[in-house]
């Protein structure tokens, strides 16, 4: 177990969370309440790993007991290995399940957004249906979920939609899920039955707390107010509530507006645009060719990574993993954690 301890960094956690523990100790900590917040779910998080693989630890160790019990002929130490085996293995699991979700960023919040690719209608309607898929999962996981922007099509579905999912290890599950999705049905809006197939991009960012410093300069920033368009009632259509936020450095734009507030849009533009900025970053410092924002050209044939066929056959199939799903309905209902686990698995394995 102390191999297994080392492998899980239970040591490094204990670390970290004593560092943070310091940080509570300060005279002038809660003086800013949103980054004090951040720090002490940063450690409950870590203490909650912690304690969990310590519980693993000592269920191990009381199962080797029974097993040299066991060993000598004892029916009820037999009997307890058999019992505690299987836990043992499925708490193991669920504790490599949990190092898979080791990232930097892994056990915050995320930054989703949705986007079409081209074809109009059916990519619209396309869209709408993974905007119900991903709301769908939060909502099985007990996350919160808040709408910063919605965007209807023309016609039905939706030309972008940005949310964010408050949840411990959002962003670790849903990073799984960035890329284009790929669907093939008869269309519901060709009058000849035809089998058509739509294309969709999600971007998923970590929803960076204020400990990560990301600089803004106001100079740098142009905030454009409009009014919200779509549903929402009078009061939404007759005031300047939407924001549009415009980093002229980067090119980035973030719009907000699903509250009617305008300083709550203007504070959730914000953060979308730090978690963007920082994304952005990270990018530059692995030194990738292309940053996210520009890859929404690539939303076409041969770069998805998931295909959701309902006709001829039905099948959900995962390009990267091989993963593959027959009960289509259960999937765009939002089940989806096989394909999340089975991407984890293999990124841990390949790192």
């Amino acid at each position: 177990m102390r191999v297994l301890g080392g492998i899980f960094d239970v040591s490094g956690k204990e670390a970290r969370a004593a560092e943070l523990e310091e940080k509570t100790l300060a005279n002038e900590f809660w003086q800013d309440q949103e980054n004090a917040q951040a720090v002490l779910k940063e450690r409950a998080t870590l203490l909650g790993s912690i304690q969990e693989w310590k519980k693993q630890e000592q269920a191990a160790a009381d199962a080797l007991v029974f097993l040299e019990l066991a060993e000598d002929g004892d029916a009820e130490a037999i009997e307890e290995v058999e019992r505690a085996v299987p836990e043992l293995e499925a708490g193991v699991n669920q504790a490599e399940f949990q190092r898979m979700l080791g990232g930097e960023h892994d056990a915050q919040g995320a930054i989703v957004s949705l986007h079409p690719g081209a074809g109009g209608l059916e990519a619209q309607d396309w869209a709408d249906m993974l905007l119900r898929l991903y709301l769908r999962w939060a909502e099985r996981r007990g996350y919160k979920v808040e709408m910063a922007e919605h965007l209807p099509g023309e016609g039905g579905g939706v030309k972008s939609a940005t949310f964010t999912v408050d949840g411990e290890y959002a962003y670790g599950y849903l990073r799984a899920e960035a890329g284009i999705h790929r669907l093939v049905r008869i269309s519901p809006f060709d009058a000849n039955a035809r089998r058509h197939t739509s294309f969709a991009s999600l971007f998923v960012y970590p929803d960076i707390d204020e400990t990560v410093e990301v600089d803004i300069r106001t100079e740098d920033l142009r905030v454009d107010t409009y009014r919200a368009s779509g549903a929402g009632g009078q009061h939404v259509n007759k005031t300047d509530s939407a924001v549009r936020l415009t980093h002229l450095p980067s090119g980035l734009v973030v719009a907000c507006q699903n509250e009617r507030s305008q300083h709550r849009n203007r504070t959730l533009a914000m953060k979308i645009l730090r978690a963007r900025l920082h994304e952005l970053e990270v990018e530059k410092q692995k030194e990738k060719m292309e940053d996210l924002h520009k890859s929404k050209k690539d939303i076409a044939w041969g770069s998805q990574i998931r295909s959701y066929v309902l006709h001829p056959y039905r099948m959900v199939k995962d390009h990267r993993t091989g993963v593959e799903v027959g009960n289509t309905d259960a999937v765009l209902d939002g089940e989806i954690d096989q394909f999340v686990e089975a991407y984890l698995l293999q990124q841990a394995t390949a790192d």
